[in-house]
């Protein structure tokens, strides 16, 4: 009976998330007196898929087929469906992403597993099997009691510390059989960005709002997230104005991130915005409003005219990077 992970690789490479999720599962299974293994789709090579057990992965099963090149979630869950029945595993842990969000649903389904989505501590008990999330856009925690033979957790990116635990674990290559029939996913065009630091993939956002005032007036912000390496962001009435691009967009209707550091700048913190960015570890607002409730969730506020403190902290990083 083990735990078993899903950790995604993008085109043969694994993220910090993957190897989280795999910390995590470490910790799951020590308090099951289990084994942990770890299963990514799609070809990896092999140094990468060593990484995997240096996080606690007592096992590493790669599975490949020349057909899973492309994700279909239909496809990829009966491989996982397959792969945890032969394992036993009893608690098959996602991470809470749009490729853990279509799989964990469709899991449960074909093995009668509970879920708990969106978790982002260990559980409070395994008999019974309890589990802690965030509820109503972050604004309450419920304890969640998963009483199905199998159970199925989806992990809050960035809620979990990285521990190293190396396993010297041996990945092991399957070839699995598909029903081509099954596959109905196509890629027809593929458009990748480059020199751009990913919003969901961003340790560091530096996101702004209204408070902005004009489009004209983004240069500073930008320019703190080039120093700082981190990758831009903004509300949504930012975007449905045109300031910026939509692909920026966070919040409940955008994009849900977590990164180390969010830095919000003239935005007042609405609930639908908070929803989006309130598993950062650390939030910084930047606000002339002192009431604003973008201060409630932050654990650093400077309650000012962003137009004159943006000017004032960029010059600062520049200064300590010199």
């Amino acid at each position: 009976m083990s735990v078993l992970v899903y950790t995604e690789n993008w085109d043969g490479k694994f993220k910090k998330q993957s190897f989280e999720l795999v910390s995590y599962a470490s910790a799951v299974a020590g308090m099951m007196n289990t084994t942990v293994t770890a299963l990514t789709i799609g070809k990896a090579d092999m140094e990468e898929l060593m990484k995997l057990g240096n996080w606690g992965a007592d096992k590493i099963i790669n599975a490949v087929n020349n057909d899973l090149s492309v994700f279909d979630s239909q496809v990829y869950t009966g491989i996982i469906a397959d792969i945890a029945k032969n394992e036993g595993s009893r608690v098959i842990i996602f991470s809470n992403n749009i490729t853990g969000k279509a799989l964990a649903p469709r899991l449960s389904v074909r093995l009668k597993a509970g879920i708990g989505a969106g978790v982002s501590k260990l559980p409070l008990s395994t008999e019974p099997f309890t589990v802690y999330k965030r509820a109503y856009s972050g604004n309450a925690f419920a304890h969640l009691v998963i009483n199905s033979d199998v159970k199925i957790l989806t992990l809050a990116q960035n809620s979990f510390d990285l521990t190293e635990k190396p396993t010297g674990a041996v990945p092991e290559s399957v070839q699995v059989s598909i029903d081509g029939s099954s596959v109905r996913t196509a890629v027809t065009e593929r458009v990748q960005q480059t020199g751009k630091i990913l919003l969901t993939d961003a340790e560091i956002v530096v996101s702004g709002g209204r408070g902005m005032k004009s489009p004209d007036n983004w240069g500073p912000l930008v320019e703190l997230a080039s120093l700082l390496n981190g990758a831009t962001a903004c509300s949504r009435p930012v975007s449905d104005e045109g300031w910026r691009p939509h692909e920026e967009h966070t919040g409940q209707t955008g994009k849900m991130i977590a990164p180390n550091l969010y830095i919000a700048i003239g935005i007042s913190g609405a609930t639908q915005h908070l929803a989006g960015v309130s598993s950062s570890k650390y939030i910084v607002a930047i606000n002339n409003d002192k009431d604003a409730p973008i201060f409630e969730a932050a654990q650093y506020g400077i309650v000012g005219d962003a137009m004159k403190v943006l000017p004032k902290l960029v010059e600062a990083v520049k200064g300590l990077k010199k």
